[in-house]
Parts: C-alpha cells; structure tokens; sequence
C-alpha cells in the first residue's frame, strides 16, 4: 500500500539511530527490479543527434526479486526503439536548464516498479498542471495495463530531460523531511505549557509579525495570540520541530478525557528569516553535532539557556487543524501544489526549477539512502533553492524522523515531460 515506502537500506540507517514500535514498513516490496545493464539493452540505432550527459554513478540499488521477463523485453524493445527518435531542443527555465536525453541516459531506470508510483501520480491529478491535465486520464488507465504495457506506454509518451543549473551543473544536494508525531492537550495543564496557535489576530499574508521572542516577551504579540491556542504540547523541542517541517500528527486529549488524532497543517508563518538553532549551538561550540538528540540532550543539560537557543530562530508557523479520516492516515500533508504528500514517493523542489506535478526521476548513492526510484514533484520548502535541490518526504513516526534528518548528500534528477509538448520555461 501507499505506506510501504523504506528500503532496507533506511531501515538499517534508521535502526542504528533508535527502534521503534512505528517503523516504516519495507520499500523492497516497492522495488521489484530489473537486473540487467541498460547499456547492454539499448540497439545502436544511429548516432544520437546530440551529445547526453554520462550514465551516473550512483551506488546499485539492491535487489529484491528476479525480474520478469516479460517486463524486461518490453524494456529492451522501447529502449532500442527511443534511440532512434530525435531529440527536442533544450529548455531554458528561470533556475534550470532542461537538457534533453534519450531513455537510456537515465540510470537504473528499469529497477523500480512502475506500479509504485501510481499513488504520487494519481494523487497528482487532484490539481494538475495545466499542461499535464490531458494525462490524468491515460494515467489512470495505465495504472490498470500489464507491467509490460507500462513501459511501452511510459517510453512513448515521455521524454525526459537531464535537469541541470543553468551553468551546467548535474550533480545538487538531496535532504529530507517528515510528518511529526505528537502528543498534545487540548487545554494547557501542568505539563503542557507549549502553545501551539493558529493564525493570530492582526496578521497579514506576505507581511511581517513579531518574533518569536517578541512573542514571548511583548505585551501586543501575546494579546493578538490570545484565545488562538489549538493545542499544548510538554516539549518546546516537539513544537520547534513542527514548525520546522510545517505539519504533523497530534494525539490530542481531550477537556472529556477522549483521545484522537488530527492534523495540525500549515497556515502561514510570521514572515520572520528562518533560523537554524542547530547552527547557533554550533557556531557557540555547544555541540559537536547538529542532530536532533544533540539538541535535545544540550537542552536538557541546559534549561536556563532553553529560551536564548529558541529564539535564535526568529520564525514562527501558524497551523489549521485537519482532521484525520482513516484514508487521509494514508498519506501526508498537502504539499504546496496542494496534494497530499506520497511517503518515498513526493520530493520538494524549487519550483523555478522544476514545476509542480513533474514526474522526476531521482538518483542518489547514500549514505544515508541509496536509490533510484521514480518520485514526483508536489511541494516546495523555503531552503530547497536551485536547481538540482530536492528535499524527499520520508513519511511519519520515528523512523521516517531519523531518515529525513541524517538525509545530506548528492543528487542527480531527470524530468519526464509530454513529448510534443515543450516544458514551460
């Protein structure tokens, strides 16, 4: 299902961190691949009218199972057949330059199911693109074909392009982020003293509101925050981290001593300069390592400096409670196209780069994650700058925390656009 997202290779990273009662299940039954060299598939059918950026270098994905013939030779046969097509003229974006490439540029493109991606591209059409609108449809029923008739189709209706910075850079810087999981009060009590608020009287879109600190410490910030509390959390660690990625899961306890669970979402921030306490402690020789439970450790060692660390960063994120229905449990927060968010499968761009709703193909050698695996295109994130810059959702609990926040490393992306249709500029 929707939910089967890790790899054994997060798995093991994120074990050796911490286990959990809530960890992600397995993205091996995601990867049922191909093993075989693209480059021993591909038929010379000519020389290609254009020069293609070498094959990448990525670590092998592991492999789970044996692949189907039948898949296979469909690879074979489309992969011979796209060599011989012309190639369209480069796209110059805002951020980016769209290289064109024949399919066989793409590394690993064969070792990731097809059908795993389906929840990210039918979730994607909820709002499309307007060019990529006329594709719902065929995608939907693509979804329903054989394996093998998914290749033919995905080969012949796309072209893909290598994504590059416009002076030619290839190689960008891959992160991630999480949906936290929290535990809260709806009324404040002895130990929940941490307000979580909604949007405060006063407060303008685009405009600038008080600080975290002038928040906490002026009289005009406190009274326009009056009454706007949702919920109260224990932990000042908990609600930086929510507001950092933006939304979360909250179980939250009820005034009648009922329990459930909603979704506190993003509703608009203070307009304040993000700043990462993580590099405060840092730049302060406090810590070693910026990892959360090095924040949390120096936090507790040091509670009459907790406040001074917190308002090293001046923004605040103002949140809207969601409920959280069983099949909304599948899947993530809305990202910024508007569309929940596919664990492993939705990447955060720069959308000067890459346009919401993209298909992408998404390459990096770990060591945290090591993967090929085809993502989409659905959110953005205000430090995911550049071109070759994606920020990966990893999902939510314990395990996914711990991917997404040892997630630094290389990054290769290619985009799939219509062909016939030229990409937006």
């Amino acid at each position: 299902m929707v939910h089967q997202m890790m790899n054994s290779k997060i798995q093991r990273a994120a074990k050796a961190s911490r286990k959990s009662k809530n960890m992600l299940p397995s993205l091996s039954v995601w990867r049922r691949v191909l093993t075989f060299s693209l480059a021993a598939l591909v038929v010379a059918c000519g020389t290609p009218p254009k020069s293609e950026p070498p094959v990448d270098d990525a670590e092998p994905v592991d492999v789970g199972v044996a692949p189907d013939p039948q898949v296979q030779a469909a690879w074979e046969s489309m992969l011979a057949w796209d060599q011989g097509q012309a190639l369209p003229s480069d796209v110059m974006r805002s951020k980016a330059r769209w290289r064109a490439v024949h399919w066989s540029s793409l590394p690993g493109v064969a070792q990731d199911e097809l059908q795993q991606v389906m929840p990210a591209l039918l979730r994607n059409c909820g709002r499309a693109p307007q060019a990529l609108a006329p594709w719902c449809e065929p995608i939907r029923l693509w979804g329903m074909q054989a394996p093998s008739e998914r290749v033919e189709w995905l080969v012949r209706e796309w072209q893909p392009y290598a994504i590059e910075s416009p002076s030619g850079a290839r190689r960008g810087l891959l992160t991630g982020y999480f949906e936290p999981q929290l535990v809260a009060s709806r009324v404040r009590t002895e130990r929940h003293q941490v307000p979580l608020h909604a949007l405060p009287r006063g407060w303008r879109a685009r405009g600038t509101w008080f600080s975290r600190q002038e928040m906490d410490t002026l009289p005009a910030a406190q009274e326009a925050l009056r009454g706007r509390e949702l919920v109260w959390v224990e932990d000042p660690i908990d609600a930086l981290i929510l507001q950092i990625q933006g939304s979360g899961r909250v179980n939250v306890s009820e005034p009648d001593g009922t329990v459930r669970t909603i979704r506190l979402a993003f509703a608009g921030h203070n307009g304040q300069t993000y700043g990462s306490v993580g590099r405060w402690l840092l730049d302060r020789g406090e810590v070693s390592n910026a990892h959360w439970s090095d924040i949390r450790a120096w936090a507790r060692a040091n509670p009459h400096r907790l406040q001074e660390m917190l308002w090293a960063n001046p923004r605040v994120v103002f949140f809207q409670e969601e409920p959280l229905s069983d099949m909304d449990a599948t899947a993530g927060p809305r990202g910024a196209q508007g569309v929940p968010l596919t664990p492993g499968r939705s990447i955060a761009v720069d959308r000067f780069s890459v346009p919401y709703g993209t298909p992408v193909w998404m390459t990096t050698p770990g060591p945290t994650l090591s993967t090929r695996r085809w993502v989409v295109a659905q959110d953005t994130g205000g430090a995911i700058l550049g071109a070759v810059r994606a920020d990966f959702f990893t999902g939510w609990g314990d395990e996914a925390r711990d991917v997404a926040s040892s997630l630094k490393q290389p990054l290769k992306l290619w985009a799939l656009w219509p062909r016939g249709l030229t990409p937006p500029n």
